[in-house]
């Protein structure tokens, strides 16, 4: 039987045309964040499957690619469950090894740290346009600072990034996870019953406000308390002051006792300093419907929506209960995750071309061309790269128009051709 020549279903091979535009995509990516401060770290792409599946990744623990235990480990005559043959997994997102890199180095690292890492990563999902089982995360993170300064960073590095790469007029969705629990608790709902509440309000944009208040009622939550909890967002979509909606609401649950007021400031100076300092074209955006799932959020939540792609383009947000879990003692933190696949996605659809950096020159040698005749073809090739271009040095195909459109379609601009006989 013949081998299979498709990659596994949800993940792909990279074209070099594709792969030019991730390199200059990831430069870019470098090069802003480190203008911001970030330093690049790197962790291992298998995590402890304890650390996987200790209830801070959400839905995403349920994609977990399991690594079964190697050599004498594994007895798969004497395993009764999953964890008797496994002990470890593919890591489904960067935060996980970040916070267990930084819990094991902290006395290596300044305070606060902040962290760039990129890499793969892997989720057992079912794939679309945009979500493959394989892809590249690109995430910054700042621990150890507990005020809102960590916040406008990470939205103006990420936002500026953005700009670079010629993206305009998207938004910065930004929310409160403290200020869902009021909006909550305002409406009567119990404490143990928050998640699901909130997974069912996770699905607005896509069943909207009266398919959220069916589904709420089909849970069995009282109609009273679902009522209330559906009036505070028919309020919100009635206006589009944004600024206004924000803080109708945010003074509802204050005068209610349910919203400490600090919360509301707090969220509200994200905001403005952002909208004040920003150097890219979007808009920052209160939005009581964001929810993000991870369930290890405990503050500020954001996410990017691109018109373009019609969905999240990347979120993140804070989680200062994360490091606690592995040293004992909590550490602010806080992070931001751009949907790098996606914007590779929109970047070939748009047609983009990565910015010339250097004449790129081909060296076409017709076969026969060989001796002290190639070594002074190859000198000359040498003497090109080191005075700054790009140069290609291969055999000449028979077909040399082809060859030709081909380097063309690859951004080489000069042809230099080489044959046995120089008369040619």
């Amino acid at each position: 039987m013949a081998l299979s020549k498709k990659p596994v279903t949800g993940m792909k091979d990279i074209l070099p045309g594709e792969m030019r535009i991730r390199e200059y995509v990831i430069g870019v990516i470098r090069e802003t964040y480190a203008a911001f401060g970030f330093t690049s770290i790197e962790t291992p792409c298998v995590e402890n499957i304890a650390n996987l599946s200790s209830r801070q990744g959400g839905e995403n623990e349920k994609l977990i690619f399991k690594i079964l235990r190697r050599g004498e480990k594994l007895k798969l005559e004497e395993a009764q469950t999953e964890a008797d043959v496994t002990d470890s997994g593919l890591r489904y997102d960067l935060t996980v090894p970040l916070v267990r890199f930084y819990s094991a180095h902290t006395n290596e690292l300044p305070s606060p740290f902040k962290a760039l890492q990129m890499g793969n990563v892997w989720r057992a999902d079912k794939p679309q346009r945009g979500r493959y089982r394989q892809f590249m995360q690109c995430d910054i993170d700042i621990l150890g600072e507990p005020s809102n300064l960590a916040e406008i960073e990470l939205i103006l590095a990420t936002t500026t990034t953005l700009g670079k790469l010629g993206f305009r007029d998207f938004q910065i969705r930004i929310n409160e996870r403290r200020i869902l629990k009021a909006m909550a608790a305002y409406s009567g709902f119990a404490p143990e019953d928050y998640d699901t509440v909130f997974i069912i309000l996770d699905k607005m944009d896509k069943i909207g406000l009266d398919g959220v208040a069916g589904e709420l009622t089909g849970h069995g939550f009282a109609k009273e308390h679902v009522d209330r909890y559906i009036g505070l967002f028919a309020g919100l979509q009635d206006t589009k002051d944004t600024a206004a909606a924000f803080q109708n609401l945010t003074d509802t649950l204050t005068l209610a006792g349910v919203l400490d007021g600090a919360v509301r400031d707090n969220l509200a100076d994200i905001m403005d300093s952002v909208r004040a300092t920003k150097s890219s074209d979007f808009e920052i955006v209160f939005d009581p419907t964001l929810v993000r799932g991870m369930s290890y959020y405990t503050g500020t939540i954001f996410e990017i929506a691109m018109p373009q792609f019609g969905g999240s383009c990347g979120g993140g947000g804070r989680y200062d209960g994360m490091v606690g879990r592995f040293t004992g003692k909590d550490v602010p933190a806080c992070g931001f995750s751009i949907g790098f696949e996606r914007i590779i996605l929109l970047l070939m659809e748009s047609g983009f071309q990565v910015p010339s950096q250097g004449e790129k020159v081909a060296y076409l040698i017709e076969k026969g061309v060989s001796g002290e005749t190639l070594r002074t073809v190859i000198a000359q090739a040498q003497q090109e790269r080191e005075n700054g271009c790009c140069v290609l040095v291969v055999r000449m195909n028979k077909n040399k128009k082809f060859q030709k459109e081909q380097l063309t379609a690859e951004g080489y601009t000069q042809f230099r051709e080489f044959y046995k006989n120089p008369l040619k």
